[in-house]
């Protein structure tokens, strides 16, 4: 990403929201901000509004599980068609009661990838209009991709760890 469009997207961004920004930098080659969670939907929509930044496709919604943080973070992948310039946003939640606003009023995709990163990770998206499990049977207690269970039956005799570098 050009240099000159971070700082115009760190610059609008702290025009209207600088108590929310918490970092920002570039990460895996995306230019990244971590931001507090309570304006997410409103920095999105913002985003989605600038007449400069046009960040209009959401590529990605997805949980991410930090156990030693006992926190869930909420990543959004942001792309401008126009530009091809390509913008990662990431909230925290706490893991006891990852709520988070939904993003479904700004892009009618976000209904299936908050549904899965409930179905996976237990997040209350609010005000979503039908978050149900989307992958895994409604009687399932447990949000499975959570670090804290097990991937596999600890119990197995039929396995060769070996084989897998354990």
């Amino acid at each position: 990403m050009d240099v000159n469009l971070q700082d115009k997207i760190l610059i609008a961004l702290k025009e209207q929201f600088e108590d929310q920004i918490l970092h920002a930098g570039m990460q895996y080659d995306f230019f990244s901000i971590t931001l507090k969670k309570d304006k997410i939907t409103h920095i999105i929509q913002f985003l989605y509004n600038h007449p400069e930044l046009k960040f209009q496709y959401l590529t990605t919604l997805c949980g991410i599980h930090y156990p030693e943080l006992q926190q869930i973070a909420i990543m959004y992948q942001l792309h401008n068609l126009y530009t091809n310039a390509r913008l990662r946003l990431k909230i925290f939640l706490p893991e006891d009661k990852p709520t988070v606003s939904t993003l479904t009023g700004v892009f009618a995709a976000a209904n299936w990838m908050e549904r899965e990163t409930y179905d996976f990770y237990g997040v209350i998206f609010e005000g979503h209009p039908n978050l149900t499990r989307i992958l895994n049977v409604d009687e399932m207690i447990i949000f499975p991709m959570r670090k804290e269970y097990p991937l596999e039956d600890q119990i197995r005799q039929d396995k060769n760890d070996t084989m897998f570098g354990r």
